[in-house]
């Protein structure tokens, strides 16, 4: 996996989690939803690459 993908995935990870954090302090329960959502992409994503990883080597 490139380091590119790791720091998106990262920073997609991070932007989940604040936009969660930011929906459960305003009680907007979308908004937090969203940020799960987004934490969950980049789980899945970063869980591609590291099988994609496992076959390279």
């Amino acid at each position: 996996m490139g380091l590119d993908d790791k720091i998106k995935n990262t920073a997609q990870d991070l932007a989940g989690k604040a936009k969660e954090a930011v929906g459960n302090v305003t009680d907007n329960e979308k908004l937090a939803a969203e940020g799960r959502a987004d934490q969950a992409k980049a789980d899945l994503k970063q869980a591609g690459e590291n099988v994609k990883d496992a076959f390279k080597k």
